[in-house]
């Protein structure tokens, strides 16, 4: 089955609404021209969606997505937090001295988190800076663009309305005419009708006459 590319423009504001028989066989007969899965199948003549190919990282997102499972791993917040004091050792004898190579670490972590606490005062004290204009400036930005997007939208209506208010005085001026021919098409049938049962008439009386005879 092809797709049908002819448009047939109706008449909405000289026709009637049509009644609830007629709008059931219109149905009807609709229904008798689609395949029985047209509800869950799609037309012929559209292409089939492609295969998704994801990352091996996206994939695997997506399978704990779908179970339900918690996020795990990512970045480690905890490097950045102030690091305890290591605890000191003691020997055998009850002598306490301390890790050396705990504190290294110990210090090592100090160190990460102080350079991380730098750049966040450095980040802030730019975004205190600058980050007021820059706002102001995106602001703008973004009501300029609803802006012309709202222009758009009232410019569309208003040739929808432009195209239904033409489209109403073409229908309404043309529906005298409509009505005329409509009434001389039912006037032709009729005639048409009563030649065709004059005619039966006739034929039924010359072959009574020819039985008579």
């Amino acid at each position: 089955m092809t797709l049908i590319n002819e448009s047939h423009d109706s008449l909405p504001y000289i026709d009637y609404e049509p009644s609830a028989h007629a709008r059931a066989n219109a149905e009807k007969l609709i229904s008798a021209e689609l395949s029985p899965d047209h509800a869950s199948s799609l037309h012929s003549s559209i292409p089939a969606f492609p295969e998704p190919q994801f990352s091996p990282l996206m994939q695997q997102e997506l399978e704990r997505k779908a179970a339900g499972l918690p996020l795990t791993g990512g970045i480690d917040l905890s490097r950045y937090e102030a690091p305890e004091p290591p605890a000191r050792k003691t020997d055998a004898e009850g002598n306490s001295t301390p890790d050396l190579d705990e504190w290294r670490r110990t210090l090592q972590k100090a160190y990460t988190a102080s350079s991380h606490l730098s750049m966040r005062h450095e980040n802030l004290a730019l975004l205190e800076e600058n980050g007021k204009n820059a706002w102001l400036i995106g602001n703008s930005q973004l009501e300029d663009i609803l802006r012309g997007i709202e222009k758009e939208l009232a410019e569309t209506k208003e040739a929808a309305e432009t195209v239904n208010k033409q489209r109403k005085i073409a229908q309404e001026s043309s529906k005298g005419e409509l009505i005329g021919l409509e009434e001389s098409w039912k006037r032709g049938v009729g005639a048409i009708l009563d030649v065709e049962l004059a005619s039966e008439g006739l034929r039924m009386q010359i072959l009574e006459q020819r039985l008579r005879s």
